[in-house]
């Protein structure tokens, strides 16, 4: 299936075989391709769930309200956000960051902030995630916020807190 123009689709998108775009994307629920998803220049931006049988490629950036999954490749021409995982069966590239609330997995490499358009800037190279769950970062930096479910308010000072990498216990006489 090709689809010519850029534009928004309501509700959700299913393609059997492959979906090569010449525009834009904008799907207010999900989008499910059996093969690859081709968006050469352009960006993609899901509701719910971009999932694709293959690969997913964007010239642009690639967006989803919840996950992002593909059984090969990853790779925007910017940036990858997931409001929920991200996982590919073989590597994920992005050009700028990389950001997901939950869990980003790769059956390869990581690579963010490989960006050739435009001056480095600080935070291009960052990959956000709550757990790193598979895959080996080759181009970035890898910040683990922990998984929502995990992170909680505490009311009054914890026993323990860690502080960029350094862990501070109170101890009970303080």
């Amino acid at each position: 299936m090709i689809i010519k123009k850029e534009g928004k689709i309501k509700g959700e998108l299913k393609v059997e075989g492959d979906l090569a775009l010449t525009g834009n994307l904008e799907v207010e629920k999900g989008i499910k391709v059996s093969g690859n998803i081709f968006c050469a220049g352009y960006s993609i931006k899901a509701g719910d769930s971009i999932e694709a049988g293959y690969s997913i490629e964007a010239g642009g950036s690639i967006e989803a309200g919840d996950s992002i999954k593909a059984g090969g490749s990853i790779e925007a021409g910017y940036s990858i956000k997931a409001g929920g995982s991200i996982k590919a069966g073989d590597s994920i590239l992005s050009q700028l960051w990389i950001k997901c609330e939950t869990t980003l997995k790769a059956g390869l490499y990581i690579y963010a902030g490989l960006v050739t358009w435009r001056a480095f800037k600080e935070g291009d190279d960052l990959i956000e995630c709550g757990k790193l769950e598979g895959g080996k970062v080759k181009c970035g930096q890898l910040k683990e916020l922990g998984l929502p479910e995990d992170r909680r308010e505490e009311i009054g000072l914890p026993n323990e807190i860690v502080i960029e990498g350094v862990k501070y216990i109170k101890e009970d006489d303080c």
